[in-house]
């Protein structure tokens, strides 16, 4: 039997070469939690290729995308939602 192939959205999850984020940072109901977690995660990186706040909005959304249809409306809610907080940790405006 051949061996399962991953999507490669998940083997870009798991072997990013972009930065290492805290394991479950996804799943907190704490938009700002989430925020802050990106955050010092892209922060604290040396293998990024773009700005921290770029490298955080990237991942966020990549985990928006990724997930697709999988979220409820509640949690996609949420993950909107930290995509404002993390503007403002780094300074800039919300978009909402």
């Amino acid at each position: 039997m051949a061996k399962s192939k991953k999507k490669w959205s998940q083997d870009v999850a798991e072997h990013s070469n972009a930065m290492d984020l805290k394991e479950g940072v996804f799943k907190s109901d704490d938009p700002k939690k989430i925020a802050r977690s990106i955050k010092r995660s892209a922060e604290e990186s040396d293998r990024r290729k773009s700005s921290p706040f770029r490298a955080a909005m990237s991942m966020l959304t990549f985990y928006i995308n990724r997930a697709g249809e999988q979220l409820s409306k509640k949690r996609r809610g949420t993950l909107e939602k930290a995509k404002d907080e993390l503007r403002k940790d780094f300074g800039r405006q919300p978009r909402h």
